[in-house]
């Protein structure tokens, strides 16, 4: 039984070494370097394959075209835009400690915390001591037209939108 253990806590090692951190793994293959893809394909057992963007589209970190927005946050639209109606994809990247007075949005918004941290509060009054934090894997969901605030802790935050456009603040 011990030897049982011993060998499944070895193999469980080698698995996390092997299959940590598969996003570099694929960024690399994004590259086209020859050599990588060979080793990507050992890891996964997979053949080399074309994405047809028609039938699935894809954007890389380095791909993301990034306006600063001029109050400490800059985005990149992934898909869709945020002006027009319809759905939209967008990733901010928060400065720390940078904060918005209290606002609402015409359509519902869902917002993905991917780094940092997101202060949020709800209601007219602005106040930073009434807020809760939401960490990295957390979700808001902003309700149409009710009034909220939000900021960033020390550290800054990243957030994924996922909403319906056009994108507006009342």
């Amino acid at each position: 039984m011990k030897l049982f253990r011993r060998i499944t806590f070895a193999s469980g090692i080698l698995a996390l070494a092997l299959f940590s951190n598969p996003s570099a793994r694929l960024h690399k293959l994004a590259g086209g370097s020859v050599p990588q893809i060979g080793s990507l394909m050992a890891v996964y057992a997979a053949e080399a394959a074309n994405i047809d963007r028609n039938a699935r589209d894809f954007r890389l970190p380095d791909q993301f075209v990034w306006k600063d927005n001029g109050s400490g946050s800059k985005t990149a639209s992934l898909f869709g835009d945020p002006s027009k109606p319809g759905l939209y994809v967008q990733v901010t990247k928060r400065d720390p400690n940078v904060w918005s007075q209290p606002h609402s949005h015409p359509n519902e918004r869902f917002i993905t915390v991917l780094a940092g941290t997101f202060l949020i509060g709800t209601g007219a009054k602005f106040d930073k001591n009434n807020v809760v934090a939401v960490g990295p894997g957390g979700v808001v969901h902003d309700i149409p037209n009710q009034m909220h605030y939000d900021g960033t802790g020390p550290e800054g935050a990243t957030l994924e939108f996922i909403a319906m456009g056009p994108a507006a603040r009342n």
